[in-house]
């Protein structure tokens, strides 16, 4: 049965293809690592930062990949890794260190917490080499696209598994990914999205998976029922023969995906497994929901689903699926906020929104999407020679008197998309020839820190051929207008204690380029 998805993939390679080929002409925009856009179980048990605050580095290999985890301080050490290009067997070999534990067949994510792994502009491909998590915790994956990974023929690598966690792995999100295969398990193919051995919290959203026997698992047998909370939201199944996912125990949440010809079975709950299903569009697809190959029966909650062109199969000792009537057989309470696309314009968000290289766009709950999350954590200088510019800036006035805030040990920096080659962290960094830039003529930029800090004044120094319109300067935290006006210099204001202090710009006659964001107490 697996074998017949290879000769399926045949009828879709041209469509394949084309979308490759329109993909190759779309914009490419500057990723960054968007933490503010977290959803779902990632955000339960502390939530999930990844590598937030930390350091940022650049990587086109696999090898380099691995030499940034292994040159940390501590295997908990904050990073932020932006990869480029593809990463492959040929360019991935292990590298030794105290904080880490790597392999030479996969990137392997072992025994270490607070990572962002990121694809700059389009995203970063992983070619026939999987994403390995194990014993780790607080771990983001964004913007790749990771294919054809083997468990039988060559080259091997990660069990088959695109992406896999098992044994005590806590925090994960996965966003924004391309999974994909060129098979099922006859042809050497696994899972693209596999938890086992004690795996919580997790969430997968604005996710392609296609063309594969197994779209993914939780749990890899009747036995495994101890990983839980797991969110898949806004993402694309096309082209699998079964699990879209196969639940085995605990509880998860799926809402405003896209089901587009499942050949066997869709989403599996069993073994004790509850599954809360709102507002997904199943269509030209086989018994999308229910328990299938097994008579230890699982639950689901369903609600506001589409079904377009459904069939079912009947029901047997271990055949029980849950249409053609869908019907709730318990309930499950969902800890954390969420809002629904109505499920009649899932497969349109979706398209707008799922897989590697579509800017990070989401949804915004009504239908419509929106470039980018709604905000992004701190990050700190890259390491990279292209996170600086050449732009020299503009000669400043003097240095305003007293301590400059935005250099205290804690401090950050976020803001809304930024244009390639910028960082966030560019305006605290004490240099004036690194900057940021709005990706567009207007944008945000925040000043944050860890506990409240009080501030009356705030300095903002430009690079050459910046032009800065109109401002407003706002208490990040409750989004009070501070101050407001024209242009860059020192703008003052009531003294404010908050968490945040952003500026925010409303009209440029060009590309604004702020080299310093400065705030003082007074």
């Amino acid at each position: 049965m697996r074998r017949s998805v290879a000769l399926r993939l045949s009828a879709v390679a041209g469509v394949a293809g084309l979308a490759g080929a329109i993909a190759l002409g779309l914009p490419q925009h500057e990723a960054s690592a968007a933490t503010g856009g977290v959803t779902g179980y990632a955000t339960q048990n502390g939530g999930t930062t990844g590598g937030a605050g930390g350091t940022t580095v650049r990587a086109t290999t696999g090898t380099q990949i691995h030499t940034a985890l292994c040159t940390r301080a501590a295997s908990n050490t904050p990073i932020i890794i932006q990869v480029e290009g593809t990463i492959n067997h040929g360019n991935t070999t292990k590298v030794s260190g105290d904080s880490c534990n790597t392999a030479a067949d996969r990137i392997e994510l072992k025994q270490i917490s607070n990572v962002t792994i990121i694809g700059v502009g389009a995203g970063a491909t992983f070619d026939q080499l999987g994403i390995h998590i194990r014993d780790s915790s607080n771990i983001i994956i964004q913007n790749v696209t990771v294919r054809n990974v083997k468990k039988s023929g060559s080259p091997l690598s990660n069990g088959g598994d695109a992406i896999g966690m098992e044994s005590t792995v806590r925090n994960v999100w996965v966003d924004h990914v391309t999974l994909e295969a060129s098979g099922g398990e006859s042809e050497g193919f696994d899972g693209l999205f596999d938890m086992k051995d004690d795996v919580d919290y997790v969430t997968l959203s604005y996710a392609i998976l296609r063309n594969s026997g197994r779209g993914g698992l939780i749990g890899s047998s009747e036995s495994d029922t101890g990983n839980s909370f797991i969110t898949f939201h806004h993402n694309k199944y096309e082209n699998i023969d079964s699990r879209t996912p196969l639940l085995r125990g605990g509880v998860a949440h799926i809402y405003n995906n896209h089901y587009v010809n499942l050949h066997e079975s869709g989403i599996n709950s069993r073994a004790g497994a509850k599954a809360k299903v709102d507002n997904n569009y199943f269509e030209d697809s086989k018994d999308v929901l229910g328990t299938f190959y097994t008579d230890a029966a699982g639950y689901w909650q369903v609600s506001g689903n589409i079904l377009d062109n459904v069939t079912w199969s009947a029901k047997g000792t271990d055949n029980n699926p849950a249409g053609p009537n869908l019907t709730s057989t318990t309930t499950v309470s969902i800890p954390y906020p969420f809002t629904l696309d109505a499920a009649s314009c899932v497969p349109s968000v979706v398209a707008s929104t799922a897989g590697a290289g579509k800017g990070l766009a989401v949804s915004t709950g009504s239908c419509s999407v929106t470039t980018g999350p709604t905000s992004n954590p701190p990050s700190s200088p890259s390491t990279s020679p292209s996170a600086s510019t050449s732009a020299s800036p503009t000669p400043s006035t003097s240095q305003p008197a007293g301590t400059n805030l935005s250099l205290a040990s804690g401090a950050g920096a976020d803001g809304s998309s930024k244009a390639s080659g910028t960082s966030y962290g560019n305006v605290r960094d004490g240099n004036p020839a690194t900057i940021w830039s709005p990706n567009g003529a207007t944008g945000d930029i925040s000043i944050k820190w860890g506990s409240a800090t009080t501030v009356s004044r705030v300095t903002i120094r430009e690079a050459s051929g910046s032009s800065i319109g109109a401002f407003q300067i706002l208490n990040g935290a409750t989004g009070a207008v501070l101050a407001s006006g024209t242009g860059g210099g020192t703008k003052t204001f009531a003294a404010t204690s908050t968490t945040k202090i952003t500026f925010k710009i409303t009209s440029s006659s060009g590309t604004p380029k702020i080299a310093e964001f400065e705030t003082y107490a007074s």
